[in-house]
């Protein structure tokens, strides 16, 4: 008995292989996808124990959890393993630090059956996960036991034999759910993290959250079956563990609107497998009814199909489920590829969404507006248009020009300007929509119309750089220009405007006796790690700056993004209704911004108290009260 231990060991290995080579044949149905394979082994020690742990550190109970069961797993059954070679096998001390090891194992699964008995937090799910611990906990003392007898010199009796029969069931069970149950996670993960469809956001940088730009000559535009999603993806659904972080974190979902991004990975799997095991977590708020998987490769988007449209719809592209997955899943890649097919192949977008995609492709703007009327803002106010000379700021109005509200920024950020004596024009009639707005609904096409006359349009002046009030087209400017070659330096006007103050160029007094909050934009928080200049700049006005519970990279949406307005999905409540309830909790009586969409969306909340300013303004007011 006494390589009994080891032998279980092999066998696991052995079955575990088996059902991941199963697993794996529907991996391969996906599209082909580049891989680095020697890089990704080479980082994934980094990856696992760095940046994954970033994030499930943020649950400390999680965290520690996590620590004690995988690290004492790993240990316990390689150290197992080991004692195949007759110099350890033979030696009760070895087995001394073997049952240690599972010690460590049994203490992790007893944490995770607390996390989920007597009663299981709503955001994970349940099912098969709810038998993980009784696997762990059967693997882990069946190991301890058979190690304590061998380690006092106990190599033959049936309390032996009773407890490797204990750490067999746990063991093979474990090793079975490798293929489509709660282990599954454990492989896949590890197999995703060396072959992430997004390897640089590893790399310690700005975040990586670019869209790959569309081949508009492919046979098929978009997702329409999993197997149109690359290999990799397909992998990387595997690697959910189920844990809600992301239900949590979506404003959608929090809205009563039918999206939960948790669900909808799992409904991805199961078009793809049509063999799914029932999910057991939380469903869609108000579902609409959709068809049961009947087949693999089950159609995933339609009232017939997988996935009902207003799902698709419901999501505002924030990033909040990517920035809280543990495992890097890359939720919003998914959604919008599925939204390409729908729009590109099918037509088929909510009846507002149509209607503004129609003026961008007639107009080259949200609205159908004259380009020239995009410097009406200024209302008679100096507002250089860019000639033959070069400058060395282009200010980039954005949408938020055309919004007599957001007019009051742009006449605040352009006096601003002028104060610190600043060279910079506008494009004024050639300044066309950046086109995330169609690229985020899908129409890739219009969106590389815009693209490429916007590269183009900038090719033909000279400026050092650019400066925008408007996240969503920094981010195009700055990242998704990119893949047409141009390559821009592009600035927050939050980020310009601290670099005035601390140049000594603006000079702002102190704005005493109100308190204030800032609302992260997604699209500048999240999508480019900006957030620390618009605390900065807030924190020289003097006021007294305090914090939301979801703040910086990990914000809540206002709900204007990822062309949700226009796609209007009914819910239980409005995401900006939610998030100004945060606001309120703070006491603040001011919530500054930094966006236009973000201040649409938050000052037409009815019944609020606090007032919304934008950075901009809140500076100016300060530079004058200095003077």
């Amino acid at each position: 008995m006494t390589y009994a231990l080891p032998a279980l060991v092999f066998v696991m290995v052995a079955l575990a292989t088996v059902q991941t080579l199963r697993r794996a044949a529907w991996w391969r149905l996906g599209a082909a996808a580049p891989v680095a394979w020697g890089a990704g082994l080479l980082a994934l020690p980094k990856r696992y124990l760095v940046d994954v742990h970033h994030v499930v550190a943020r649950d400390a109970y999680a965290s520690r959890m996590h620590a004690v069961v995988a690290g004492g797993l790993l240990a316990a059954t390689l150290l197992a393993a080991l004692a195949a070679l007759p110099p350890l096998g033979g030696s009760r001390i070895y087995w001394a630090a073997v049952a240690l090891a599972f010690g460590v194992t049994a203490a992790g699964a007893v944490l995770v059956g607390a996390r989920r008995y007597p009663k299981r937090p709503k955001r994970l799910s349940g099912g098969g996960f709810q038998i993980l611990p009784v696997l762990l906990l059967a693997y882990a003392f069946g190991g301890l036991a058979a190690a304590l007898l061998l380690a006092f010199g106990v190599a033959s009796a049936p309390a032996l034999v009773a407890a490797v029969a204990l750490a067999a069931g746990g063991g093979l069970g474990l090793a079975y759910e490798v293929r489509s149950g709660p282990m599954r996670h454990a492989v896949a993960g590890a197999l995703h993290l060396i072959a992430h469809p997004r390897p640089r956001r590893f790399d310690g940088g700005a975040p990586d959250a670019a869209l790959v730009a569309l081949d508009l000559d492919a046979p098929r535009l978009g997702v329409e079956t999993p197997a149109d999603l690359a290999w990799n993806r397909l992998l990387s659904f595997d690697a959910c563990i189920q844990c809600g972080r992301c239900e949590s974190a979506c404003p959608a979902f929090a809205a009563g609107q039918p999206l939960n991004p948790k669900r909808l990975i799992q409904d991805l799997v199961a078009a793809a497998t049509a063999d799914e095991r029932a999910y057991a977590g939380s469903p869609y708020p108000n579902a609409r009814d959709v068809a049961a998987p009947t087949e693999p490769l089950f159609r995933v988007i339609g009232e017939g199909a997988r996935i009902h449209p207003d799902t698709l719809w419901s999501c505002t592209t924030c990033r909040a489920c990517v920035e809280e997955c543990p495992m890097m899943i890359e939720h919003v890649d998914a959604i919008v590829s599925l939204r390409r097919h729908q729009t590109l192949e099918l037509g088929a977008v909510p009846a507002k969404a149509a209607a503004t995609l129609d003026n961008l492709r007639a107009a080259e703007e949200l609205g159908g507006r004259p380009l020239a009327a995009r410097v009406d803002f200024a209302a008679g106010a100096p507002l250089p248009v860019i000639g033959e000379r070069e400058v060395d700021v282009l200010l980039w109005l954005g949408e938020g020009a055309y919004d007599l509200r957001y007019g009051r920024t742009l006449r605040a950020l352009v006096k601003l300007l002028n104060m610190a004596k600043v060279d910079f024009a506008v494009l004024g009639a050639e300044e066309r929509d950046t086109g995330d707005l169609a690229r985020r609904l899908g129409d890739e096409a219009t969106y590389q119309t815009l693209a490429r006359a916007n590269v183009a349009t900038l090719a033909r002046h000279r400026f050092k750089r650019i400066v925008t009030s408007d996240p969503h087209a920094l981010h195009a400017l700055r990242n998704e220009y990119r893949a047409f070659g141009a390559t821009y330096e592009v600035v927050h006007h939050t980020a310009f405007l601290l670099e005035l103050v601390e140049q000594g160029r603006l000079a702002p007094g102190a704005l005493g006796g109100a308190s204030v909050t800032y609302h992260d934009p997604c699209y500048l928080g999240r999508y480019n790690g900006e957030t620390e200049a618009p605390r900065k700049l807030l924190d020289r006005l003097g006021l007294d700056r305090v914090e939301m519970a979801r703040h910086g990279r990990r914000s809540m949406c206002c709900g204007g993004g990822g062309g949700a307005p226009v796609s209007d999905i009914p819910g239980d409540a409005r995401i900006p209704d939610l998030r100004m309830a945060q606001a309120a909790e703070t006491g603040a009586g001011i919530v500054a911004v930094a966006c236009p969409t973000c201040t649409a969306m938050l000052e037409g909340v009815t019944g609020r108290t606090a007032e919304v300013k934008d950075i901009a303004e809140l500076l100016l007011a300060s530079v004058e009260a200095g003077r």
